[in-house]
């Protein structure tokens, strides 16, 4: 099946929060702050796959959510990044903004138009240990997570038609796309019915 437009919304990955935590080892008495800070969250990648001509896998499918960072950990250990997620979309792909209508992407293929990142993940929040100053040497807080990006998306397939069909009003253009193909252009007894151009694919 063609489907040449899809709607869908992405959601980034919370960064992962940022613990208090201190050193607790033998003979060493006052150790000290050792929270690590938070992972990164998973960012939404669109990336440009030739081998596709449809976007028939964004149809039954239409919330995509990356994976969160994890929470720092004792001993000064980051937390681990989330996993991000690349979904592969055809040549010729415009993403919109769903709210606004804006363009935000146009993945032609082309060298600098074959891969964005349309949903930044959140940054993971410090541990205790980084907010240690002379001043403060015990700090007993830590920062939560920031969200990642969540945003509604409008995929657009542009095509390049193979042939073109050019000819005097009413001799029969859009019923013949109509019998070809699955397109549904108006067909009516009078000149010039046709105002914009049909597409049908074979």
């Amino acid at each position: 099946m063609f489907i040449d437009e899809a709607t869908l919304r992405v959601k980034a990955g919370k960064g992962g929060n940022g613990i208090v935590a201190f050193r607790r080892e033998k003979y060493v008495p006052r150790g000290g702050p050792a929270g690590g800070n938070g992972g990164k969250g998973g960012d939404i990648v669109l990336e440009v796959d030739t081998n596709r001509n449809t976007l028939l896998d964004f149809q039954n499918r239409q919330l995509f959510k990356a994976e969160n960072g994890k929470s720092g950990g004792s001993s000064n250990k980051q937390g681990a990044d989330g996993a991000s997620i690349t979904l592969r979309v055809p040549p010729g792909t415009i993403v919109r903004d769903a709210e606004t209508g804006d363009v935000v992407a146009d993945l032609t293929g082309q060298p600098g138009h074959e891969r964005v990142v349309i949903a930044h993940g959140g940054r993971g929040g410090r541990g205790n240990a980084a907010f240690a100053t002379a001043r403060n040497q015990v700090p007993h807080f830590a920062e939560n997570g920031e969200p990642g990006d969540e945003r509604e998306l409008l995929l657009q397939l542009k095509l390049l038609a193979d042939v073109g069909l050019v000819g005097f009003p009413n001799v029969g253009k859009s019923t013949l796309i109509s019998r070809v193909s699955a397109a549904k252009p108006k067909i009516a007894d009078y000149p010039f019915t046709t105002l914009v151009p049909n597409l049908g694919v074979v």
